[in-house]
């Protein structure tokens, strides 16, 4: 199975900024698309963002206008930009790869905590 690394979480004062890495590795033939998820202590998984095959980033509404999720092909690698940071922001965050069946994966997750 695919191998999907994040990286990048720390704890940060309310108004600051994080990126965070996602890397998938494991199968140099697969394509991928990718996906940030984040779950808070005592609630559900939440969508952050995608970038799917047409190469065009989305967000949840809560990190429209905050967040920016970009591409590096070469490495099979997405940045997620956090800016503008707030305390409803904490959370474990999670990096999901999809595409073909071999191509698929987790990672085992990135903290991101915020403080006012």
């Amino acid at each position: 199975q695919v191998q999907v690394t994040e990286s990048g979480g720390a704890s940060v004062q309310a108004g600051g900024s994080l990126n965070l890495t996602c890397r998938a590795s494991g199968y140099p033939f697969c394509t991928y698309e990718y996906f940030w998820h984040r779950q808070a202590p005592g609630k559900e998984r939440e969508f952050v963002s995608a970038l799917r095959d047409d190469g065009v980033p989305t967000y949840a509404p809560s990190v429209e206008g905050r967040f920016t999720l970009a591409q590096d092909n070469a490495k099979n690698t997405v940045f997620l930009q956090m800016n503008r940071l707030e305390p409803e922001d904490t959370a474990m965050y999670y990096c999901q790869v999809d595409g073909s069946p071999v191509c698929r994966g987790w990672g085992q997750g990135t903290q991101v905590t915020v403080s006012s």
